[in-house]
């Protein structure tokens, strides 16, 4: 018996060499579409407070894995098509009044594009989480008072001002809203000191993308000179922003993407146009994007909000596609 099963091993081994080619090409790969706008949401609703906001996308007949675990967007390796995306965006903002600067980065990789990161334009309430991570810097979160924690809440979430106005006061102004910056490595953003009718100036810091993206990056790095519960605490409230807030970069989330953002708008007082602003990370299964998108000269801000998002969208589709 043992020498006829030696005889039987090598036919064994051809009939498996031939069948293996088979099987692996009857495999399904599951169904890629191109991501698309998420509408934005009925203003009321206050939500859940959840560490992030989960993108969530109608399910597709062609891809019926997508709510399955372990599904993710189709990841782009190769080299980012910067010509391919600069000419989606020229078209795109073809005819569309004001300046516009984006960028985003995938954190893990290094693979970056820029759109004329050379605009220096105002942060609007963005500034705010610029604002919280120094508070953050001078005194952790758990020996915060409770009242601080409440206007940290107010300001991020609600994005009020006047809980802003308390915290500028907080961290010294201008000055050590600065003194964070340079701690975080930002290179193009300064305070401005003073008041602005009502508020203090905050809101027309100008700042850069890549300022603006390396911010965010320092609230998921390990190198960050924030505390990692420091941290925690920061995506946690740019992760459940208000509805009617939670426009921008989260257009460009695939289903099931985690979002923290944080949205600026503010009509400029010298030619009433809007200046429109989103920034924040898109998560998924460790891949960590760093997004910030800055308009400037929109008529109203809704018409900035579609500007945002329509940008944030077209660059996102070459980092990965979505799924469902």
């Amino acid at each position: 018996m043992i020498a006829a099963a030696a005889k039987a091993m090598p036919r064994l081994f051809l009939v498996l060499a031939l069948l293996v080619p088979l099987l692996l090409a009857n495999e399904q790969m599951p169904a890629e579409v191109s991501a698309v706008d998420v509408p934005s949401p009925v203003v009321g609703r206050a939500p859940e407070l959840v560490p992030f906001r989960t993108a969530v996308r109608a399910p597709s007949a062609r891809s019926p894995r997508a709510e399955e675990p372990g599904v993710q967007p189709v990841i782009r390796r190769a080299k980012v098509p910067a010509a391919r995306i600069s000419k989606r965006l020229d078209r795109f903002l073809a005819g569309r009044p004001g300046p516009v600067t984006a960028m985003v980065k995938e954190l893990g990789t290094g693979r970056v594009y820029r759109y004329h990161a050379g605009e220096r334009l105002i942060t609007a309430s963005t500034a705010k989480v610029q604002i919280l991570m120094a508070l953050l810097l001078r005194t952790p979160w758990k020996k915060l008072p409770a009242a601080v924690r409440r206007d940290a809440e107010k300001m991020i979430r609600y994005s009020d001002n006047h809980a802003a106005d308390r915290l500028w006061l907080r961290i010294g102004g201008a000055a050590g809203f600065g003194a964070a910056g340079r701690k975080f490595g930002l290179k193009h953003t300064q305070g401005v000191p003073g008041s602005c009718v009502d508020l203090y100036c905050w809101g027309i810091t100008k700042t850069s993308v890549d300022d603006q993206v390396r911010l965010m990056a320092a609230l998921v790095s390990e190198k960050s000179p924030l505390k990692a519960g420091d941290r925690k605490q920061v995506l946690r409230l740019m992760g459940a922003v208000v509805d009617g807030q939670d426009w921008g970069i989260s257009a460009a989330a695939c289903r099931g993407e985690r979002v923290a953002l944080k949205n600026g708008w503010l009509k400029r007082v010298s030619n009433k146009l809007w200046a429109t602003i989103s920034v924040g990370l898109i998560r998924d299964g460790g891949r960590d994007y760093a997004v910030a998108v800055l308009t400037e000269g929109s008529p109203e801000v809704g018409y900035g909000i579609a500007t945002v998002e329509g940008v944030a969208e077209r660059i996102m589709r070459d980092f990965r596609r979505c799924q469902g």
